[in-house]
């Protein structure tokens, strides 16, 4: 209709000398009309997909700067998240060590109190050797069980050890753009417990000097005693197994009292070790999660459409849009009755 318009006013211009000046007017009311119609509908156009898609910035074209940053911000996003699953599994092999070390503690301090029992008169140091068997038993179970996602860090079957235990913790980007990675360390020497290939590598299988741990410090004669031998494993040379019988001396019995005592206390403190690790990685698990929050909520800031702003924009827009057409429909009139005044002259 606007096209039709337009059009005949054109060919009443170019035949017709009259009324020229009236006839320019209404041509440049037409299509001044049609300017405003076409850019209310674009800016309509343009709002209705912001509220579609939730964004204010969809593309690189829409701000290149904003695009840009949030683009690189949801990598970092999607890297902290990653990060955030390495932490928890992470977590997990740290949790399941230090639940092996403590179900470890509560058996050895069983067998410490079991020679400590040893020593009174007259008890049956045989049967007892029994007990203490099952309990030798259970610490190789317990070992043996503290395994997550492929890894023991209490147990070693390996001639090469990984001592060092890494958990991915963080990412760090540079002012050029580069990432580099953080990471929590821990030292898991102390926490082998058993070593197969090695067993001076392990805190269960390793010979100890009872003569180094007596108050006054006697060194000789070395006195060396070991709690157990790994399964598949070759026992230290110049050790002796904790064991006991009605023949075991008292002298006996305290160098192995002592020789336990110190392997609980050297659990004890890997123990600590792991929960100073535990507590390092729920920290930075937590840290991760909040800047991952963090991150997500600035590139909403800057791309996410602000939806109560594009709701009345769309309202006032589309009233505008309606006043644009009742304007092109008022054009259109005028030009058609112009062309019939010419026509008639």
């Amino acid at each position: 209709m606007v096209a039709a318009g337009f059009s005949g006013l054109l060919l009443s211009m170019k035949t017709t000398g009259h009324s020229m000046s009236s006839t320019v007017t209404s041509n440049a009311f037409t299509l001044g009309a049609l300017v405003i119609l076409r850019g209310v509908n674009k800016d309509l156009d343009t709002v209705e997909k912001q509220v579609s898609s939730n964004l204010r910035i969809q593309t690189a074209a829409d701000d290149p700067s904003y695009w840009s940053m949030a683009t690189t911000m949801r990598s970092d996003t999607s890297t902290l998240s990653t990060i955030g699953d390495a932490l928890s599994l992470g977590a997990a092999k740290v949790d399941t060590a230090y639940t092996g070390l403590t179900s470890a503690i509560d058996v050895v301090t069983k067998i410490q109190s079991l020679l400590v029992s040893a020593k009174s008169p007259g008890v049956d140091k045989d049967q007892m050797n029994v007990t203490l068997g099952q309990y030798e038993d259970q610490l190789n179970t317990i070992t043996q069980a503290a395994t997550i996602s492929g890894e023991n860090w209490l147990y070693n079957d390996d001639q090469n050890v990984n001592s060092t235990k890494t958990i991915v913790s963080n990412f760090v980007r540079g002012t050029d753009g580069s990432v580099s990675l953080a990471t929590v360390n821990y030292d898991a020497t102390p926490a082998v417990l058993i070593d197969t290939v090695d067993p001076s590598r392990g805190l269960f299988t390793k010979d100890i000097d009872a003569s180094q741990l007596n108050p006054d410090g006697a060194s000789s004669p070395a006195r060396n005693y070991y709690l157990l031998a790994a399964t598949g494993g070759t026992p230290p040379a110049d050790g002796t197994a904790v064991t006991i019988s009605n023949s075991t001396s008292d002298d006996q019995m305290s160098d192995m009292i002592s020789v336990v005592d110190s392997i609980l206390k050297q659990l004890t403190s890997s123990a600590a070790d792991l929960g100073v690790v535990s507590k390092r990685v729920d920290e930075q698990s937590t840290f991760v999660s909040q800047l991952g929050d963090t991150v997500t909520q600035t590139v909403g800031n800057l791309v996410d459409t602000d939806m109560d702003e594009a709701s009345s924009r769309v309202s006032a827009l589309t009233a505008a849009q309606q006043m644009a057409v009742q304007s092109v429909s008022m054009a259109n009139t005028m030009a058609s009755k112009i062309l019939i005044l010419l026509q008639g002259k």
